[in-house]
């Protein structure tokens, strides 16, 4: 039966019901759980209803499941040929952006494309880990060591990244460009030319504070001291913090969290969703949501090992990468570690944009495993 699974990965006529049959189902099955902890606490956010939130999050993640399944069916081979096609689509989208993008919140960072609203950065991240997951997957220990095959995936790395600040979206494009580290380093670039970039990082760093925008600067301020200014800036964390300290090892109880229903925690269907399954659910069952979600990361981990192919891994590693980011920085913004954000919690928090990029990541993701076993061609010297 091993021996059967592996020839049919590794050819391209395969049918859709045979590939159906190597989807791992237990992890769609771990998707449909942490979206489903999303509904719940997106019902509790709409006040005990599921419009606004909760029926759209529950609609949305449908057709997203439909739509990663379907990505899932495409041969690993196809994907990584389209690579450099979705990087400058995704390029596109955020050039359009630059040019006729919405404004919302003080920055320009969504786009109409018909019925969707996208956040084109978003996508961007996916395209920049199929792209540089390409240029690598067939490159050599030793031309990997050479610095001037690294100057067009730096390049391709650089320009999305600066598009993205220019927005501005700070986070966003700090995100970004770790990941795009961590397809670098995972494909064997040398640690010594990651200690010169930080480095130098580091050297401008007080050159690029002064280059902030106001509100930007007002955020790590508020972040070092927000009861400087508990009414203003201060407030979001503060009450984050509050809601969280209040709920406990147990909760207060689904519906029952005063900070949430009483209005007094801020953007609670979006970037502080974590803290109102905090309050309602106590410290359980924010460390269950948690390890459902490090059971994903996990996962990229482990379809990176069992892949036999670099593109593949490469790819599981940019995806895996992303999907922890987006928590961490999402989990160290509500409990007042790093500067509040705009980094929602995928699959639970509202948003439409978020959602589709993170199953579309799952969805290659789903490639790759299902195709781990595909041929490429040998090293290029």
């Amino acid at each position: 039966m091993v021996f059967e699974r592996r020839l049919l990965t590794r050819d391209r006529g395969a049918g859709v019901l045979e590939k159906l049959w190597l989807i791992p189902w237990t992890f769609v099955l771990l998707l449909c759980a942490i979206a489903a902890a999303g509904y719940v606490a997106l019902y509790s956010a709409g006040g005990g209803a599921p419009e606004p939130y909760a029926s759209r999050h529950a609609l949305r993640f449908g057709f997203c499941v439909v739509m990663m399944l379907s990505i899932a069916m495409i041969d690993v081979r196809v994907i990584a040929r389209l690579s450099w096609v979705g990087w400058l689509f995704g390029l596109g989208l955020l050039v359009l952006v630059a040019v006729h993008g919405q404004v919302g919140k003080g920055a320009q960072r969504w786009v109409e494309l018909g019925p969707i609203q996208l956040q084109p950065s978003e996508l961007m991240k996916i395209m920049l880990v199929l792209a540089l997951a390409h240029w690598f997957h067939r490159a050599s220990w030793e031309r990997v060591g050479n610095p001037l095959f690294l100057i067009p995936p730096v390049i391709a790395t650089l320009v999305p990244v600066g598009l993205i600040l220019k927005q501005p979206n700070l986070g966003t494009g700090m995100i970004t460009l770790m990941i795009g580290g961590a397809v670098f380093w995972a494909a064997g670039v040398r640690w010594w030319k990651f200690a010169i970039l930080i480095g130098a990082a580091m050297g401008i760093a007080p050159i690029a504070y002064e280059h902030l925008h106001d509100y930007q600067r007002a955020r790590i301020q508020t972040f070092l001291d927000p009861e400087s200014d508990p009414l203003g800036a201060g407030y979001n964390i503060i009450q984050s913090k509050i809601a969280l300290g209040s709920g406990g090892l147990w909760g207060k109880g689904f519906l029952q969290g005063t900070q949430g229903h009483l209005n007094f925690l801020p953007e609670k269907q979006t970037d502080f969703i974590f803290t109102m399954i905090s309050e309602e659910f106590g410290l359980v069952g924010a460390l269950t949501v948690l390890a459902l979600l490090a059971l994903v990361v996990a996962f990229a981990l482990l379809v990176a090992l069992r892949c036999r192919h670099q593109f593949g891994r490469l790819v599981a590693v940019g995806l895996g990468v992303n999907f922890f980011l987006y928590i961490f920085v999402n989990i160290a913004m509500v409990t007042g570690s790093i500067p509040v954000g705009g980094v929602p919690l995928p699959l639970i928090s509202h948003g439409g944009s978020a959602m589709l990029t993170t199953m579309v990541g799952f969805g290659l993701l789903l490639s790759v495993w299902v195709h781990r076993n595909a041929e490429f061609g040998a090293a290029r010297e």
